[in-house]
């Protein structure tokens, strides 16, 4: 398969707008656009019964103690693990693309619901802000980058297209990223990826834009 997007090239940077937060010279970050990438694809293989679409970090660090806190820095060698910032599943063969702000245009505190048609996954803010009484809730769909603006590694988003042979994967009504990845073992006929790259901390960002 091919993947392709209008929004950002494979190896690229991921615009703002795309981002949950964005760099603020006087508050450090602030909140961004938050809208899906545009995305399309084509040579979809033969006896794909359905789509399905990720977009992952794995550039996360595993322990937040040092995340964005005054006066440390979140090491580059620091413990990594995925984030899942979107699982958009049953996608029907037939559909070529997503539009660019078509499954999330702005934040939600407290997150999403989820969308009717297509199933969309939980992604892993249900998580990061679970003790946080000002956003905690289900997080459904699509979610961008926010990486630590004390981090020393830039993030890479990995957005990654898979053509299945069923037509839906059998899965909870509540679901998250990691469980519907793990659905699709045994019933991968072919995949596509892009990946793009984002930081917070201002120094890195300045050598991203070069």
């Amino acid at each position: 398969m091919k993947l392709w997007s209008e929004t950002f090239r494979d190896g690229g940077l991921m615009p703002a707008d795309q981002a949950f937060a964005e760099i603020d010279p006087a508050s450090r970050v602030r909140l961004a656009g938050n809208r899906n990438p545009h995305l399309a694809w084509d040579e979809v293989p033969n006896g794909t019964e359905s789509l399905a679409l990720f977009c992952i970090d794995p550039d996360a660090p595993q322990d937040g103690s040092l995340v964005n806190v005054e006066g440390q820095v979140l090491p580059l060698a620091a413990p990594r693990g995925d984030f899942y910032h979107w699982s958009l599943l049953d996608v029907p063969p037939a559909l070529r693309s997503v539009a660019a702000g078509e499954f999330s245009s702005g934040i939600t505190p407290r997150g999403k619901a989820a969308a009717t048609g297509l199933r969309q996954g939980l992604n892993d803010y249900t998580g990061w802000f679970a003790g946080d009484a000002a956003m905690a809730g289900d997080y459904y769909g699509y979610d961008g980058p926010c990486p630590p603006w004390n981090d020393e590694r830039i993030h890479h988003y990995i957005f990654r297209l898979y053509a299945l042979d069923v037509p839906r994967l059998e899965l909870p009504e509540r679901f998250t990223g990691q469980q519907a990845h793990a659905a699709l073992y045994g019933h991968i006929l072919d995949e596509a990826q892009l990946v793009v790259a984002y930081s917070l901390n201002p120094e890195l960002a300045l050598t991203l834009k070069k």
